[in-house]
């Protein structure tokens, strides 16, 4: 059962949890027209009466970005202001997971993004690890990614999740953690809900823009922490005999983190990672204000 905060936001307001309900009609409900974000938040450790949110403002631009494809103005400094105000009226006393949503509220059976209401609704809930921080299995999925030609991939698309959730759900039921789509063209492109790294001779390598992956901004962050550490980067394709022969594989994203791939279907993946096991100790110290050199990533709210 999920511990939800006591606070939601709907239609301009904040108002109890179990009180924030939509029509049964309501347009995003059945066509998948609206979009979402996602982020966490923790108690300052070092300073009591104070919440950290990381990269606040990364995630308020691109739920933006993502309502602007929906044909929906709700600028980036809204966004977080209400975000400002929902964490200040839930004063949340442990790790949490802040879900905010944009879509087409109003009601009718004509699948159209114009003419048609807007809302913005927010709610969050508690959350430990989403994935096992000792390490995931995963299974290559049988279904594949979309491509940018038939869904705008720039934006987090609530209709594109129904891919998301068949790849989970095949990958669970047939006994893996997660699951591992490849692209239309046959190349690796991400898990169910994050982005995807492999380590080949100390070179750290993940899919590009142009692989039809999402543009995470955890995914970013790992990218900026690599490059700023030494570790040499590359975006590119990556093909999946190539991921089964990697020295390290690790997932990320603002739920899961940095988790480090143990086993991909039957091929046993290396125990030793030292760069997944740096990057993830400057990601945990980071959104924990520990780092003096990405202070401008967290933001500090007090409560």
């Amino acid at each position: 059962m999920e511990n939800f905060l006591p606070i939601a936001y709907l239609q301009n307001r904040f108002l109890p949890f179990e009180d924030a309900k939509i029509s049964v009609a309501t347009h995003a409900l059945h066509y998948g027209t609206g979009a979402f974000g996602g982020m966490r938040g923790i108690p300052d450790p070092e300073h009591p009466g104070q919440i950290l949110l990381f990269r606040l403002d990364r995630h308020c631009q691109r739920l933006s970005t993502s309502a602007k494809l929906l044909l929906y103005d709700l600028p980036a400094s809204k966004i977080q202001q209400i975000i400002i105000d929902f964490v200040q009226k839930n004063k949340p006393s442990t790790s949490f997971y802040i879900r905010p949503f944009v879509y087409n509220s109003g009601l009718g059976v004509s699948p159209r993004l114009h003419n048609i209401e807007k809302d913005f609704l927010i709610y969050g809930l508690e959350m430990a690890d989403y994935l096992p921080p000792a390490g995931v299995s995963c299974r290559m999925s049988s279904w594949y990614r979309q491509e940018d030609r038939s869904l705008p991939l720039r934006g987090k698309i609530s209709a594109a999740y129904i891919t998301s959730s068949l790849a989970k759900t095949e990958a669970i039921e047939s006994g893996f953690d997660e699951a591992i789509l490849m692209n239309t063209q046959g190349k690796v492109c991400e898990a169910s809900g994050m982005n995807i790294f492999i380590v080949r001779n100390n070179l750290l390598i993940t899919p590009g823009p142009e692989q039809d992956i999402l543009e995470g901004i955890t995914r970013d962050s790992v990218l900026t922490i690599a490059r700023d550490s030494g570790i040499q980067v590359q975006e590119r394709p990556v093909d999946r005999s190539e991921l089964l022969i990697a020295d390290e594989v690790f997932l990320c994203g603002t739920a899961a983190k940095v988790a480090p791939v143990k086993r991909i279907e039957t091929y046993e993946m290396p125990n030793h990672r030292p760069i997944t096991t740096l990057l993830r100790e400057k990601l945990t110290a980071i959104t924990e204000n520990r780092d003096e050199k990405y202070r401008d990533w967290v933001q500090a709210i007090p409560v």
